[in-house]
C-alpha cells in the first residue's frame, strides 16, 4: 500500500472524504447518533465536487454520478432503516460517501467503490455485533430477538407494523453504533484501492 501517494496533495477530497468519515464514527460511537449538521454537508459538499469535476472535463457525467450514487447509498441502507434497524444518520453517512465517489471516480468505478466498500462494512458490522454479543455473554437473548425479527418479517401485515414492533424492541437491544462499520469498510476499501 502505498500510504504516500494516499496522503499526498492531488488525494485532497479522498482525505476531506476520510476525516468526515471518520468525525462520523467517533461521534455515532459517543453519542449513538450520525448528526446531520455532518451528513448534510457531507453530501452537499459532494454534490458541488461533482459539479466543479464536470465542468472540469466539460460534461456532467460527474455530477450526475455524483447524485446517481448518493441514491444507491440510500437504497443499499433503506430497507434495513425502514424495518428499525439503524438510525437515519448511518443511511446519510451512507449518501454521503455514495455522492462524494460519484463526484470522484464516475458512475461505474464509483458504483463499484460504494458496493464493495458496503459489503466490507457489513462483514465488519456483522463480526462487530458478534464480539459484542460474545463479550456480554448473553446469547440466549440475542438468539431470542432475531427470532422475534424475523418472525415481525413474516407476521406483520405491512413493513410500518414491521418497524413499529422493532421501534418497541429497541429499549431493550444492545445497539451497534453502525456508523463506526461503515467508516472501517469505505476508509477501509480506499485506502485498499490506492495500494492497487
Amino acid at each position: 500500500m502505498d500510504l504516500e501517494k494516499f496522503f499526498s496533495l492531488g488525494n485532497v477530497p479522498v482525505l476531506i472524504l476520510c476525516a468526515a468519515l471518520i468525525t462520523a464514527a467517533i461521534i455515532d460511537f459517543w453519542k449513538l447518533k450520525v448528526p446531520n449538521w455532518l451528513t448534510f454537508p457531507l453530501i452537499v459538499s459532494g454534490w458541488c465536487l461533482g459539479l466543479g469535476n464536470s465542468l472540469y472535463a466539460g460534461d456532467f457525467s460527474y455530477l450526475g454520478a455524483s447524485f446517481v450514487l448518493t441514491l444507491v447509498g440510500l437504497a443499499l441502507l433503506l430497507p434495513v432503516y425502514a424495518i428499525g434497524g439503524m438510525g437515519a444518520g448511518d443511511v446519510k453517512m451512507q449518501m454521503g460517501f455514495g455522492s462524494w465517489v460519484g463526484a470522484m471516480y464516475g458512475l461505474y468505478a464509483g458504483f463499484w467503490i460504494v458496493v464493495y466498500a458496503f459489503a466490507i462494512a457489513a462483514i465488519i458490522g456483522g463480526v462487530i455485533a458478534l464480539g459484542m454479543i460474545w463479550w456480554r455473554g448473553d446469547f440466549r437473548q440475542n438468539r431470542k430477538n432475531v427470532a422475534e425479527i424475523v418472525g415481525d418479517w413474516f407476521r406483520s401485515k405491512s413493513i410500518y407494523q414491521v418497524a413499529e414492533k422493532a421501534q418497541q424492541r429497541k429499549p431493550r437491544l444492545h445497539l451497534l453504533p453502525y456508523g463506526v462499520p461503515l467508516c472501517i469498510g469505505f476508509v477501509g476499501y480506499l485506502l485498499l484501492m490506492s495500494g492497487g
